[in-house]
């Protein structure tokens, strides 16, 4: 302020009156003091901005670490947040948080005098006693007191798997998610509801827990394709399973999908990349952040609406299935 006050030639007392809108300065003043602003890139710390008005106009989305998922919220929140008047900050702790109670910790260094409220994505722990409002995208527990954000995970697994089972597949295997999280349970319950209502057993050999992740993911695909009556399609839970899935088929020598179908969750951009196109159950993540950021600006301002919603979730086909080999 003293370095705008100084090439304005006013007072650092009219530029902080220029700063936070009072009136009691000239129309010229005002536009020269603006001017100069403009020239020096000025901009009020966030904290100093907070002791003054006890609000920054900054809304956090925190994640355990930035990956297709979050990455795909974050769009959505972003392309939300520009006709609101707030800011959003994105934060991680780099992978580092990913343990029980993570949000927590984030939630107390930056609420109060960096942030107004905040999105938290796929947190362990929903009670979040922090002073801001907070809104959760995909919590580990399933929706609870704390007003969410998700998507339809079981009715997304049932598509997929009528989808496999409409192209002739009886023996399909099942490629889990994260055991600690409640869209992983629902999408096992989809594809079970699917394979019983058709009639067909489930064989347990060709269910696997595969974590989510390419890494976690990569033995257990090895374990379901090498199995001596293996599958001829496999469900992986979202989609970097399923594109591990498909790495594993081809260094096994096998042809996705002529000898095996892969199909996979998520829709993110890496899906439609994989070779071939992976056939994925959207689920609307871009759309969800955006909601999210909505739904935390209206709490903010003392709107009523419902603090549970849930978005549906939708086939996209490409090129990964095909019907078995007779």
């Amino acid at each position: 302020m003293e370095d705008v006050a100084r090439t304005a030639g006013v007072s650092v007392a009219t530029v902080s009156k220029v700063v936070n809108g009072r009136y009691g300065v000239a129309q010229a003043t005002l536009t020269r003091v603006q001017e100069v602003i403009d020239e020096l890139g000025y901009e009020a710390s966030l904290g100093a901005r907070s002791l003054r008005s006890h609000r920054t106009n900054v809304l956090g989305i925190l994640v355990a670490e930035f990956e297709p998922f979050s990455t795909e919220l974050l769009k959505g929140a972003s392309s939300a947040v520009g006709s609101t008047g707030y800011e959003l900050l994105a934060y991680s702790g780099g992978g580092r948080g990913a343990d029980v109670g993570w949000e927590r910790r984030y939630l107390s260094r930056l609420s109060g005098t960096l942030i107004d409220g905040a999105i938290i994505v796929t947190p362990t722990v929903v009670e979040a006693n922090t002073g801001v409002h907070v809104v959760a995208v995909d919590p580990h527990t399933g929706p609870t007191g704390l007003p969410t954000v998700d998507s339809d995970n079981y009715a997304g697994a049932v598509l997929a798997t009528e989808h496999l089972i409409s192209l002739g597949h009886r023996r399909i295997g099942f490629l889990g998610g994260r055991l600690d999280l409640e869209s992983a349970r629902l999408r096992e319950d989809g594809f079970r509801k699917a394979m019983d209502a058709a009639g067909l057993p489930v064989d347990e050999s060709l269910v696997a827990v595969g974590g989510y992740r390419p890494e976690t993911a990569d033995a257990p695909a090895r374990a379901l394709l090498g199995n001596p009556d293996r599958p001829t399609a496999v469900f992986a839970a979202n989609d970097l399973s399923a594109i591990q899935v498909m790495a594993v088929a081809v260094e096994l020598g096998m042809t996705v999908p002529d000898d095996l179908s892969v199909i996979g969750f998520d829709n993110v951009p890496e899906s439609a990349l994989a070779t071939p196109p992976l056939t994925t159950i959207n689920q609307p993540l871009q759309e969800m952040g955006a909601a999210a950021l909505r739904l935390l600006v209206d709490l903010i301002e003392g709107k009523e609406r419902p603090t549970h919603l849930r978005l549906p979730t939708e086939l996209v086909v490409r090129a990964s299935c095909a019907p078995p080999r007779q």
